[in-house]
């Protein structure tokens, strides 16, 4: 029984081991030669234009001993509910799907965009070991319908996963848009480089007449030891009629103003509410911040347009409740009258029919 229970325990480690080096993704030397023209990357690394730290000075030892007594706060008291997607013949002129976190299918002027897709268990180069889903994954990934394009925001692994992006690369032939040096990690699983789309911020190109342009975030990248290899973005999408602007991950900045002024508004933003902290506040907006983003993508109006939050619900990331961020961002939304769509996870919302969010989380105890 002991011989067997090892032998087990030495399979475990040796599968967990045997997939890092590959998920981890390339090297630098494999990067830089993509990154080394962007106007923001010196010394081998990318930098923020704002002076911005990962972790607030001073605030390591308080953190420890937050993260080792802070039990399941993060965590939903019961299950999630999930609504099915749905999915029209046609996609249609301003939607959205939200398949949690950061995983939304953008529906803009008849074309489709999926941006930042995570359908695994967990956000690590191991499958073992990591962060792991607080509600399934709302559909399976071959149910999603023909993409134009998929974008990527930065290389964290709850925004970049190795396995949904050999899997949308072998079932659908749409282009991967990525921020500079990203594309260094689709050519080592297999992408075709014909199929990557590499951007510098300020940078822009058309796929199915949609003007994709790479615009300014406030974060950092890395998916090993080393941190700000590949560049981080947020992104635009602009189609003949209708304008949407993705956040992916980012701190409070200032560029969204330049952001809003240069192509906004904006009909719809998604914008990260959660995984934010005292102890990070330069990479990760709070809820509050959030709302006052919207504004200043829409030109300094806080009521046009609608805010659709992403980034919360679906990873336990941070060292705040599980619901806290929708329920600051409702009062704060409400504060500064700008318009909420809340979606459950699955759930499709026609930003030109609006319904009324329910507060569904709020069933979750």
């Amino acid at each position: 029984m002991a011989v067997a229970s090892g032998a087990a325990g030495l399979a475990w480690l040796f599968r967990a081991a045997w997939e890092v080096p590959s998920a981890i993704g390339a090297s630098v030397s494999a990067i830089q030669p993509y990154a080394a023209s962007a106007v923001n990357y010196r010394d081998r690394r990318f930098h923020n234009t704002e002076p911005s730290a990962q972790l607030a000075p001073g605030s390591a030892p308080g953190l420890i001993g937050a993260m080792l007594t802070r039990g399941s706060i993060g965590r939903p008291k019961g299950p999630v509910p999930l609504a099915t997607p749905v999915v029209p013949a046609e996609a249609g002129a301003l939607a959205a799907t939200w398949y949690g976190h950061a995983s939304v299918l953008v529906e803009l002027d008849g074309r489709r965009i999926l941006v930042d897709p995570v359908w695994s268990r967990r956000v690590s180069p191991s499958s073992l070991i990591g962060p792991a889903r607080l509600h399934p994954v709302p559909a399976p990934l071959d149910s999603v319908p023909s993409l134009d394009a998929v974008v990527i925001s930065h290389d964290h692994y709850d925004h970049l996963d190795k396995p949904t992006i050999c899997a949308l690369a072998e079932q659908q032939r749409m282009p991967f848009v990525v921020p500079l040096g990203i594309g260094a990690h689709l050519r080592g699983w297999g992408v075709p480089d014909d199929r990557i789309v590499e951007l510098d911020w300020g940078s822009s190109t058309t796929v199915a007449g949609v003007a994709i342009s790479c615009t300014e975030a406030r974060h950092f990248s890395g998916r090993g030891l080393l941190r700000n290899t590949t560049l981080w973005a947020s992104w635009t999408f602009a189609g003949p009629e209708h304008r949407v602007f993705f956040g992916g991950d980012t701190g409070y900045t200032k560029a969204f103003a330049d952001i809003g002024a240069t192509y906004g508004p904006f009909d719809f933003t998604l914008l990260p509410i959660g995984a934010y902290g005292a102890q990070w506040p330069d990479i990760h907006m709070n809820p509050e911040e959030a709302v006052q983003a919207h504004a200043d993508l829409n030109q300094g109006d806080p009521g046009h347009g609608t805010l659709v939050p992403i980034h919360w619900a679906t990873f336990d990331l941070a060292l705040h409740s599980w619901a806290e961020p929708v329920e600051r961002l409702v009062a704060a939304a409400a504060a500064a009258g700008t318009e909420l769509t809340l979606p459950l996870p699955g759930q499709r919302v026609d930003l030109l029919r609006p319904t009324e969010s329910e507060q569904w989380w709020r069933r979750v105890g």
